[in-house]
């Protein structure tokens, strides 16, 4: 009925226009990525310089290494709950973090009414 025969040439130049479209195709797309990802990083280091430094203070920073003894991180305020409770829930709370308990700096202990 058809007759679909193409000559061996015909053939090899369509396959290598295939080819070459494809990897055409896929150099944009790599070129499209690299600009999408340079201009991100330019919105996102114009967004760093915004922001202000905040210096870090290395003697209130938490670590796995316990302060000398006597030393604290500072005052704890309890509202509503008494000194047994508040020490309890700091020794769960550093147990679980697997931070020294002199290394924890807690503010404040308030205790919640159910309602």
């Amino acid at each position: 009925m058809f007759d679909l025969k193409m000559p061996l040439t015909d053939a090899l130049a369509v396959s290598l226009i295939g080819i070459v479209t494809v990897i055409f195709i896929l150099a944009v797309i790599a070129g499209l990525i690299i600009l999408v990802s340079k201009a991100i990083r330019g919105i996102e280091a114009a967004a760093d310089k915004k922001k202000p430094v905040v210096a870090e203070n290395v003697a209130s920073a938490p670590s796995g290494v316990p302060m000398p003894e006597g030393m604290n991180q500072g005052e704890l305020e309890l509202v509503g709950t008494d000194e047994k409770t508040a020490a309890i829930i700091m020794a769960i709370v550093s147990d679980k973090s697997g931070i020294p308990l002199n290394r924890l700096s807690f503010k404040s202990i308030k205790l919640m009414e159910d309602k």
